[in-house]
């Protein structure tokens, strides 16, 4: 079976207080993207076989596709193996949930591949165990998402919006700008419920006016390009832009093609990893 792993932006992300086992408490609108990894999922006889193009993801018990097949084939008894081929696209350490969208997307096609009858629910309930963003990859879309990330509800899509997507040369550590982050020195978190009923109303502007991730706090205070690469967008007449996750990467909305085209031709003469796209 193939499958598609899509990669994600956030529209916000707001830290409202941390757990007892230090998990920071989030509250953020994720949005789901025209760019994806190819996932190529087949039945053999035992054990758990991965293969992709790109020669620095780890193909073992590492690589969180691996994590999802075997929690998968635990849990439902499955006494058949997996051969997994990732064709990647989506960047990686990028704050784009590559990862846990290519594990998502296993958990989809084993569902169907060994009949076993689970809801998306039951699925995103599962999956939690492996990673706080793959229960959203799970269903994917437009989702106000709480808790450490799976708590999840379903929005008014917000798609067909166009966006560039620039990821610079490096990458960054989830768990080093969550370690670093101090909530005690926020003074202005995203205002959700306005971007929420901006969502519903299909207002572009707005939502790329008042889009806030308060990891920038960290990123952009460690990584001065990326403010850099903020401002150019804006100066190439973007509405609006954002760092997605914990970074590196910065999108940026559009309400026209031409606008976006120029941006991506003039990002991609200076960074390897740039996309032209829209949401989904």
């Amino acid at each position: 079976m193939i499958e598609k792993a899509y990669a994600k932006i956030n529209i916000s992300l707001d830290i409202v207080g941390k757990r007892e086992d230090n998990y920071h408490l989030l509250k953020m609108i994720m949005q789901t993207i025209d760019v994806y990894d190819v996932l190529e999922i087949s039945k053999i006889e035992k054990g758990i076989i991965i293969s992709c193009n790109k020669s620095y993801v780890p193909t073992d018990e590492r690589n969180i596709v691996y994590k999802a097949a075997k929690l998968f084939m635990d849990t439902y008894k499955i006494n058949f193996g997996v051969e997994i081929n990732i064709d990647k696209n989506i960047p990686v350490a990028a704050g784009l949930a590559g990862g846990s969208s290519d594990a998502a997307a296993v958990f989809r096609v084993m569902r169907k591949l060994f009949n076993v009858t689970i809801s998306d629910r039951e699925l995103m309930k599962l999956s939690s165990q492996i990673g706080a963003d793959v229960p959203y990859c799970i269903i994917g879309g437009t989702a106000l998402c709480e808790g450490i990330g799976d708590e999840i509800t379903q929005l008014n899509r917000f798609k067909d919006k166009i966006l560039v997507l620039v990821k610079p040369n490096f990458g960054v550590s989830t768990k080093e700008v969550y370690k670093n982050f101090n909530l005690d020195k926020v003074f202005k978190h995203p205002d959700n419920n306005k971007l929420i009923e901006a969502v519903k109303r299909n207002d572009l502007k707005f939502v790329s006016e008042n889009m806030k991730n308060l990891l920038e706090n960290v990123t952009l205070r460690r990584y001065g390009i990326l403010r850099e690469i903020k401002e150019e967008m804006i100066s190439f007449g973007a509405l609006g832009s954002l760092m997605s996750g914990s970074g590196p990467s910065i999108f940026a909305f559009f309400d026209d093609m031409f606008s976006a085209q120029r941006c991506f031709e003039h990002m991609r003469k200076k960074y390897e990893e740039v996309f032209i796209t829209r949401t989904i």
